[in-house]
């Protein structure tokens, strides 16, 4: 949401929140998941959609009746990829490890029937201390959020 927002006023370059005019509300639809973590698809809109209204406005809609829709695709979630090791005691512990999340975003805006801006392999990742993954995944999201805006806002 955030995002599609954020992207929508930087495809417009509008002042003032820097959405076109007719842009008020926008519909967060579930990302299609091809990864065997179920819970991304909820995190995910969870995300948006507190980004969408706490820093742009926008109100939530239905998809048949929003301005413009968020959708994409969670393609491909790397949860435990290592990133820093320290000698134990004739062992090897990981200390540090990275959440990878690879998708496809799309804001479209359904008044003029165009896509307002896509990324087809966008890819954010969060760092965390074992055994936090979740800790991970909320930074990836968030880099996600941040992304989508800063992404869409140099587009334009």
């Amino acid at each position: 949401m955030l995002a599609a927002a954020c992207a929508v006023s930087g495809c417009y370059g509008f002042a003032g929140g820097g959405l076109p005019p007719h842009v008020r509300t926008v519909a967060i639809l579930p990302f299609d998941n091809l990864t065997p973590e179920p819970l991304l698809t909820q995190e995910v809109a969870v995300a948006l959609r507190e980004a969408v209204q706490g820093r742009l406005g926008l109100r939530p809609a239905a998809e048949a009746s929003a301005d413009a829709v968020v959708r994409g695709s969670i393609l491909r979630y790397e949860p435990d990829i290592p990133l820093s090791f320290q000698p134990r005691a004739g062992q090897v512990e990981v200390t540090a490890r990275r959440v990878q999340l690879t998708l496809r975003v799309e804001i479209y805006d359904q008044r003029e029937g165009r896509a307002l801006w896509t990324r087809e392999s966008m890819v954010v990742d969060g760092e965390y201390e074992p055994p936090k993954e979740a800790d991970g995944r909320k930074k990836a999201l968030d880099k996600l959020v941040t992304d989508i805006v800063d992404g869409a806002q140099s587009q334009w």
